[in-house]
């Protein structure tokens, strides 16, 4: 009988922890951003609650391929095998730069070639690029906060503090 001398080791500040971070921050930020700016879309008014709520779970999944496509094309051009330690800022603004490309691209797509949905008339438009406000914001601030978070705040000590630190 041989012992088993494989060691596992966790840590927090690893790349794949942060990453794994990253997503789960993501998704909470981009389903709560969806849930506040439906109602600046047609949907709110025309639809369903059922396709109402359809939409924000089809939207934050899409959002979510696109936090984790651009991060991984961002880790690609840019990153080192030293990321996050080192080369952290240089990824976060690419990942950021990506994620407002796609969604001008994506906004104009939707909304003037396949008319897939449509903005209310509350909705901040930005003149130039004819793209909503809140979907430009949600992809500076969203990626941002949870890349700050991933970075610094592991989940166990989210959900394992002590007794009575909230």
């Amino acid at each position: 009988m041989t012992a088993n001398t494989e060691t596992f080791e966790t840590s927090d500040t690893g790349w794949l922890s942060v990453i794994r971070r990253y997503i789960v921050y993501a998704a909470v930020g981009h389903l709560i951003w969806e849930m506040a700016h439906i109602p600046l879309y047609t949907i709110w008014v025309e639809g369903t609650w059922g396709e109402i709520a359809f939409a924000v779970v089809h939207c934050t999944g899409g959002d979510l391929l696109i936090t984790m496509s651009t991060l991984l094309l961002a880790l690609f051009l840019v990153g080192g095998q030293a990321w996050p330690s080192e080369r952290a800022r240089r990824v976060l603004l690419l990942t950021v730069a990506l994620g407002v490309s796609y969604t001008i691209f994506s906004e104009w797509l939707n909304i003037v070639i396949r008319a897939a949905w449509a903005y209310r008339d509350i909705m901040p438009v930005v003149p130039v690029i004819d793209a909503g406000l809140t979907p430009l914001l949600q992809w500076i601030i969203v990626p941002t906060l949870a890349y700050w978070a991933a970075t610094r705040v592991p989940l166990r000590k989210l959900f394992r503090g002590k007794r009575g630190s909230w």
